[in-house]
């Protein structure tokens, strides 16, 4: 079986998508019946020839002032789709409704193999982050849930992802299809784990509590630093974040607000420590971008703190499971879902108080921790090996449908005469021979030079509409 695995993001990116590609792309290709290759966009500090499958990284613009350091990909990338086509998938899985499922529709109008779509994230928060408008907003959105309805099959990584896309307007049918760590289950030696936070201020009786992800605040992070003021007040402790984002400034004056001391890493690894209270301490070290190192704090902390409920699956719980560390999540969060509390983790209500009080009961029962950990690794852990094992198995399902005719067929989309004369250009370009190249290679010179020009007019455009728009923000305050 061949398979096409494509996504918005892929290394240098690191984020739990980019992360749960490249372990479907390592374990597949692994199999010894199963072929595969990656399409993402191009980030220029990417390394695409060092991985054992092939990588295929089409055009992409700049949009990290924007995103946080994404760039989104061009949607009909003609040459790459030619390489792509040339590689015959059976299965083209996309991980991301955006522009890689544009890539993926025209794909498949080229070789007719079915489209899969995972629903990874809760994309319609980001886009009313990033989209200035209303009503760009709404209509990204609708151009979401039609990328997604036009697929052949849709995944979900969790029943929570399932009722977002519901709730944005998809009515078709979804599976959930968990996704796995690349965390081995168990605890990593005492001395590798001393190594790794021996710069950090982490005396051994007191409670250590971990979170690790974006900083975001819509993953409950203002939440989370009103319940550790509350925490200080009584208990002494350290608070342990990693991780990078956007609102990382802001949450620091959130915390130098409250009073709360906190030190933090420059990216020259030098730290610096903010005084507060004489109590309670936070730690923000950085994105750790070492596994093994990211592994180390796992099994250094006493509890894992992930109060988000934007997350669809919560990668990172399962991360700390591995690791014999329960974690504290919001009671309905789609990180919660497999979680029975005082068994192998712990759900509280979504508020600071409710938080204060666990967190608390953390410091007083360092041991019940360890016992709630050890269960949460034998009971909601799951390696990408089986992960995958289980959606190779789901492709050749979906195989044996389209051989028997039982698919529906893809549906009919008012943009698909978009993707067919994508595909017809993707063919024709592979069709052109070996003299024809070095006239096309300069055409297309030409074209990406016009490009780049145009380019780097709408980034200075967006960037003076930015400034517009703070500038304005700012008056309105």
């Amino acid at each position: 079986m061949k398979v096409c695995l494509l996504n918005d993001s892929f290394p240098p990116v690191i984020d739990g998508v980019a992360n749960a590609v490249l372990n479907y792309a390592e374990n597949l290709n692994e199999m010894n019946d199963t072929d595969v290759i990656v399409g993402t966009p191009f980030y220029p500090e990417g390394n695409y020839d060092t991985y054992p499958f092939r990588v295929i990284p089409y055009d992409s613009l700049d949009t990290s002032f924007l995103t946080g350091g994404y760039r989104a990909g061009m949607p009909f990338p003609v040459r790459q789709i030619s390489e792509m086509a040339s590689f015959q998938p059976d299965i083209i899985h996309t991980h991301c409704p955006i522009s890689s499922c544009f890539v993926a529709r025209s794909l498949r109008d080229i070789t007719d193999a079915p489209v899969v779509l995972t629903y990874h994230t809760k994309y319609d928060i980001d886009i009313r982050n990033t989209v200035p408008t209303r009503l760009a907003q709404d209509e990204s959105i609708r151009a979401l849930v039609n990328n997604v309805s036009a697929c052949d099959e849709v995944w979900t990584v969790s029943a929570g992802a399932g009722e977002n896309l519901r709730s944005l307007g998809y009515e078709g049918e979804y599976k959930i299809v968990v996704n796995g760590v690349d965390f081995p289950k168990g605890r990593v030696p005492d001395e590798i784990v001393r190594e790794t936070v021996k710069e950090y201020d982490l005396p051994s009786d007191l409670p250590v509590f971990l979170f690790t992800g974006r900083l975001m605040k819509y993953k409950g992070l203002p939440m989370l630093v009103d319940a550790l003021r509350m925490l200080a007040e009584k208990e002494d402790f350290r608070m342990v974040m990693i991780g990078q984002g956007n609102d990382s400034g802001e949450l620091k004056q959130m915390i130098r607000d409250k009073g709360l001391r906190y030190d933090e890493t420059d990216e020259n690894g030098i730290i610096s420590s903010h005084e507060g209270v004489e109590k309670g301490k936070i730690i923000f070290t950085g994105p750790v971008w070492d596994r093994a190192a990211l592994r180390a704090w796992n099994c250094r902390a006493d509890l894992f703190v992930f109060p988000s409920v934007f997350d669809t699956n919560g990668l990172v719980v399962r991360e700390a499971a591995a690791c014999s560390l329960a974690s504290v999540l919001i009671r309905g969060s789609c990180a919660a879902e497999g979680i029975t509390d005082g068994r192998n983790g712990y759900l509280i209500e979504e508020s600071a108080d409710a938080l204060a009080e666990m967190l608390e009961y953390a410091c007083r029962h360092r041991s019940e921790l360890k016992q709630t950990g050890e269960h949460a690794s034998d009971e909601i852990y799951l390696s990408w090996q089986d992960a995958v094992a289980y959606a190779r198995k789901l492709y050749g399902e979906l195989l044996e449908k389209k051989e028997c005719g039982c698919l529906t067929g893809k549906k009919r989309m008012a943009d698909d005469p978009l993707f067919e004369m994508t595909a017809e250009a993707a063919m024709k370009y592979a069709q052109i021979s070996e003299t024809d190249f070095p006239y096309l290679e300069g055409m297309l010179d030409n074209l990406a030079e016009f490009h780049q020009k145009r380019r780097e007019k709408i980034v200075s455009e967006l960037k003076e509409s930015r400034k517009e728009l703070e500038r304005y923000l700012r008056l309105l305050r």
